[in-house]
């Protein structure tokens, strides 16, 4: 059973920036391709960034040139530094796996940590 640690996550002006974090507790993560997820009020939970155990990422259309996702894997640890944010990137943000690879993320969620983007 994997346990995901979501933190980093606060109040923000528009403009700012924050540092997300997610520990994860499993064997061989490092050949996991693992994406942050995040989810709105009264909205889907969506996939906002990934990436390959070789380091490759993607990035949904929303966020692009704003936020980057990296990974530790010495650490067992995935990042998400996020710029210029925005109201709408409030949401609660989850890391798991790349659900696109696998077929789905594994059943286990994290806590979550929440970004509120609010002057």
């Amino acid at each position: 059973q994997v346990q995901l640690v979501e933190s980093g996550g606060s109040l923000v002006q528009p403009g700012g920036s924050l540092r997300l974090s997610c520990a994860v507790s499993k064997t061989v993560f490092s050949i996991y391709a693992m994406g942050w997820y995040r989810q709105a009020p009264g909205k889907q939970r969506e996939l906002v960034a990934a990436i390959t155990s070789g380091g490759s990422t993607s990035y949904a259309d929303s966020v692009k040139g704003r936020f980057t996702i990296s990974r530790d894997n010495a650490k067992n640890t995935v990042y998400l530094q996020m710029n210029n944010l925005k109201p709408e990137d409030t949401a609660v943000y989850y890391c798991n796996r790349d659900a696109r690879k696998y077929g789905s993320s594994w059943t286990s969620w994290g806590q979550g940590t929440q970004v509120t983007v609010s002057s």
